[in-house]
């Protein structure tokens, strides 16, 4: 019988006040692990994870750190990582952005590459430094969630070859789906009712 973890509760001092959860890379570690583990099966739903899920996470951070830690709490943690790889991932698609996978960090080609950079994107200016562990699993995670199409490319795709080959796109060689067209309510065929 599987454990519902879900209902956990931190303490609190007060009725109205909130508990900080100051995450360790370990507790980072353990629950990227469940995550990663759960995404490969397809443990997604419409709007984060399936519930099993975060019982999972909540036991794995619980056993492996010794932190009780609420749905809520986790949620919350998936939406920093969500912000890490949708402003790191812009800046490593970028000529003269890579990733230190030593020290967990960007490298910069240059000073004036990150000035430039930040002046006309004001919310990546604290990743200049900023050390963002399990980056990898944190791509694995997060990378379906953002890019499609022509090009699009995996948060760990961009570290390890930052420059894609270059295509030339014009609108003439992009071609429209067809559109099926109606001219009444009634109009409706076999094949399309099944589709």
């Amino acid at each position: 019988m599987a454990e519902d973890l879900s209902r956990v509760e931190e303490p609190s001092k007060a009725k109205f006040s909130r508990s900080y959860v100051q995450w360790s890379p370990e507790m980072d570690r353990a629950l990227l692990a469940v995550l990663v583990e759960h995404h490969n099966n397809g443990d997604h739903a419409q709007n984060g994870w399936k519930p099993h899920v975060y019982n999972a996470a909540i036991k794995a951070v619980r056993d492996q750190c010794g932190v009780t830690v609420t749905k809520d709490k986790i949620v919350s943690r998936c939406k920093t990582f969500d912000k890490h790889y949708e402003i790191l991932s812009k800046i490593l698609a970028l000529s003269g952005f890579g990733w230190d996978n030593e020290k967990n960090v960007l490298s910069i080609d240059s000073d004036d590459v990150w000035n430039r950079y930040v002046e006309a994107n004001e919310k990546a200016a604290i990743y200049k430094n900023k050390v963002v562990h399990n980056w990898d699993d944190i791509c694995t995670i997060y990378s379906k969630d953002h890019a499609t199409g022509e090009g699009a490319r995996t948060g760990a795709e961009i570290a390890a070859d930052p420059q894609p080959e270059d295509k030339e796109i014009s609108p003439e060689s992009v071609e429209p789906a067809p559109k099926k067209q109606r001219n009444s309510v009634h109009d409706w065929r076999a094949e399309d009712i099944i589709q």
